[in-house]
């Protein structure tokens, strides 16, 4: 079932009644329930809100990616839940048993869907995504030749003219960072709704990193968010800034159509699909991961 997003912008005390939360305009006194079990995301975009602690613990029942902003308005945390599935403790110990070679041919894999896809993003703006298709075509076991690298440099360049993609650099960066932001919550919310760690990554392995595997996993993804910026960008050709109607529009990413083989869903559940995918690997029901195409 495709969730609600809640987006809260201004003064809001948030508290929760019969497994509902109860959302309360603080300076008008305006009240709003919503079914905790019809919200998928809510996004906390403003110091002055306010909600009580079993807020918290009814997102974490209900497996809901709760993002929290910085004073930029740029998506700083997220909320963690540590048992979406009651099959975690098995598909636990599977996860953790995993040895390189599934690991390595894993990542092959997502490299080559995150590649195909690029060149797909690049073909439905009117760009060529040829060059593209033949280097997914030689990403080896591992990525050890580090296809993926290649792939991007050529992407962004292509995609933006002569564009370099840095977290911390210029416009379109910051749309991107956004999106992506969104998108690594909603992929940690998918990996612990199938049971997954999402700490435990089979390519990302920074220490300091706690979604290893969301950072692995989210990366075919990333072409639906880099498609909606790319949307945005040509939409809003003198903003440089995230604005209220371009954060609606960056938003997106939550409801854009997947294409999995014959079925087409909400990317939000299609990183469901996926991540019980995944799952599947690691207990060896299954040899490949289930990503969408383009």
């Amino acid at each position: 079932m495709l969730k609600r997003t809640l987006v809260f912008e201004s003064a809001w005390h948030v508290s929760v009644r019969n497994s509902n939360y109860v959302v309360k305009d603080k300076i008008s006194g305006e009240e709003r329930v919503v079914p905790a079990e019809d919200v998928g995301f809510v996004i906390f975009d403003n110091p002055q809100i306010s909600f009580t602690q079993s807020v918290i613990q009814l997102l974490s029942e209900h497996n809901t990616a709760a993002v929290f902003c910085d004073a930029n308005h740029l998506p700083a945390s997220m909320l963690q839940n540590f048992d979406g599935n009651n099959l975690t403790g098995r598909i636990t110990e599977k996860q953790l048993e995993a040895g390189e070679p599934l690991k390595k041919q894993l990542w092959q894999q997502t490299v080559k869907a995150k590649i195909r896809n690029q060149a797909a993003v690049l073909d439905a703006v009117g760009k060529d995504g040829a060059a593209l298709r033949e280097i997914a075509k030689e990403v080896k076991s591992g990525d050890s030749d580090n296809r993926e690298g290649k792939a991007a440099k050529l992407y962004w360049q292509t995609l933006f003219h002569d564009f370099t993609r840095d977290p911390d650099g210029d416009f379109p960066n910051n749309f991107l960072n956004y999106t992506y932001t969104i998108l690594r919550a909603a992929t940690a919310k998918a990996l612990t709704g199938a049971g997954l760690l999402p700490v435990v990554g089979i390519a990302h392995h920074n220490k300091y990193n706690p979604f290893r595997l969301a950072d692995d996993i989210m990366e075919p993804f990333r072409a639906y968010s880099d498609a909606i910026v790319y949307e945005a960008v040509m939409k809003f050709p003198n903003e440089q800034q995230i604005t209220k109607e371009i954060k609606f529009k960056l938003l997106d990413i939550l409801t854009v159509d997947t294409q999995y083989e014959n079925v087409k869903r909400p990317l939000s559940v299609g990183l469901a699909m996926t991540a019980a995918s995944l799952a599947q690997c690691f207990t060896g029901e299954k040899r490949k991961i289930s990503y969408p195409s383009f």
